[in-house]
C-alpha cells in the first residue's frame, strides 16, 4: 500500500514540497521493512512526521540541552570518545542517536555512519534509517496490536511530544482508510 503525496500531506500538512521528496523514498522504505499495512503505515508515518518536524528536521537542532549534554560518554549509545554527543546526535527520519546505533545502522544499510554521520541527512537514507530502526525494534508487531504509546516509548524513551504523536496517528489512520 504506498502512499502517494496527497495522502501525506493530508497527514502532515507542514511538509509542504518535502512531501514530495520524501513520498518515493517512504515508499521504498516501509516495503523493504514490511512496513505495509494501514496500521503499521499510519503509526510510522505519525512517529517520523513528529520526530522530523514533518521532515524539516533531519537532524537534532543542537544547544547543548541538559538532554543532549548527556548524550556525552553515555556507554549505552556507545558515546565513548569526547565529542561522540554532538557528532552522533539524533538523524535522519527517526533521529537515530549514538555511536553503537550509528555503527549497526550503517551496517544493515551498507554505509559508513562511523565516519560520515550527515549521511543520515539525505532523504533517502533518512528514510531508510528510520524503517531499519522501526524494524529492528519490533514496532511492526506494536501498530498491529494498536499499541502506539508503546511505540512512542522505544523510539524516545519516554511519551515527549505524545499529544501531537496520537493526533497525526489518528489523522493517518482516517486519510489512509
Amino acid at each position: 500500500m504506498p502512499v502517494t503525496a496527497q495522502q501525506l500531506l493530508q497527514i502532515l500538512p507542514n511538509a509542504g514540497r518535502q512531501a514530495g521528496v520524501f513520498v518515493p523514498v517512504l515508499n521504498t522504505a516501509m516495503a523493504k521493512y514490511g512496513i505495509v499495512t494501514r496500521l503499521r503505515i499510519a503509526a510510522f508515518i505519525a512517529q517520523v512526521g513528529h520526530e522530523s518536524g514533518h521532515f524539516h528536521w533531519l537532524k537534532e537542532l543542537w544547544g547543548p540541552t541538559p538532554q543532549q549534554a548527556g548524550y556525552e560518554g553515555r556507554a549505552d549509545l556507545g558515546n565513548t570518545i569526547k565529542g561522540d554527543g554532538s557528532k552522533y546526535r539524533g538523524r535522519g527520519l527517526i533521529q537515530i542517536t549514538g555511536r553503537a546505533n550509528y555503527t549497526a545502522c550503517g551496517e544493515a544499510l551498507g554505509l559508513d555512519l562511523v565516519n560520515q554521520p550527515a549521511l543520515l541527512e539525505q532523504s533517502h537514507y533518512a528514510a531508510m534509517s528510520a524503517a531499519w530502526f522501526w524494524s529492528t525494534r519490533g514496532l511492526n508487531t506494536l501498530a498491529d496490536q494498536g499499541a502506539f504509546a508503546k511505540i512512542t516509548l522505544r523510539i524516545n524513551g519516554g511519551l515527549t511530544g505524545q499529544d501531537d504523536r496520537q493526533a497525526l496517528y489518528d489523522k493517518a489512520l482516517k486519510v489512509l482508510a
